[in-house]
């Protein structure tokens, strides 16, 4: 049995691995999980993930969990080119900071606006107020002028003259708000550059491909989401906008 990725192109780490992996040309099986039909759920996919959490990875007995310590395992097995995770000691430092920030910044905080914006008035049919998204998006445009002075700064990408895991984990997470409606890239020529060039270095058709579905997600009906989900969402989502 080969390698196989347990993904949902809806979420940004499964978008990460797919384009990491399609681009270096590692062989794998795509094993679609799909969570608005609950598929994580499943006893079947407890067996790869007991987190019930996509991505997986299972290669042969061996399972895996946590899309950061995928990237850097399909990195190090297929030993793909050194630039995605640099041998250079202060550059991959570069690739590991961000990586650590990013969690609860770039990722939380725009898979916030997402939810706020496309799952919650879906789930509660009724549109937000508006300085609830107000909100929400002011949080997510601080951690954008941090992520632009901190980590990408004048350099062409995160590590410096070459694309990194760092530039694909960031590209795919921003590409979340922008999937709820919200171009952050319009008037930020800077991170729109940075944008093109992650692109262009992945390739262009493939990134557009792997984002299809989340530049849709807007057209997102009730009736496409599993009823427990639903309520188990509304659940989480109403507790977490209750405490904002």
């Amino acid at each position: 049995m080969g390698l196989e990725l347990f993904l949902d192109l809806l979420s940004q780490p499964c978008r990460a691995l797919y384009i990491f992996a399609r681009s270096n040309n590692i062989p794998f099986e795509f094993k679609q999980v799909e969570l608005m039909k609950g598929q994580h759920r499943t006893e079947e996919f407890r067996k790869v993930n007991v987190l019930m959490k996509v991505p997986a990875l299972r290669d042969g007995s061996f399972t895996l969990a946590e899309s950061i310590a995928i990237l850097l395992y399909l990195a190090r097995k297929f030993k793909t080119p050194d630039h995605w995770y640099p041998s250079d000691l202060q550059k991959r430092a570069r690739v590991d900071e961000y990586l650590s920030w990013q969690h609860v910044n770039i990722r939380g905080k725009g898979s916030k606006l997402f939810l706020t914006k496309v799952l919650l008035p879906l789930l509660t049919g009724q549109p937000l107020p508006p300085e609830k998204v107000e909100g929400v998006t002011e949080e997510l445009n601080v951690v954008l002028k941090q992520f632009e002075e901190k980590f990408l700064q004048d350099k062409p990408f995160i590590a410096g003259s070459e694309i990194s895991l760092a530039d694909l984990v960031a590209l795919v997470e921003l590409m979340q708000p922008v999937g709820a409606g919200y171009d952050l890239f319009e008037e930020r020529p800077k991170l729109a550059e940075w944008r093109r060039r992650v692109e262009e270095a992945v390739g262009k058709q493939l990134f557009q491909e792997a984002h299809e579905g989340i530049l849709n997600a807007k057209n997102l009906t009730a009736d496409k989401i599993a009823p427990e989900l639903l309520e188990h969402f509304k659940h989480q989502l109403l507790k977490q906008a209750s405490h904002n």
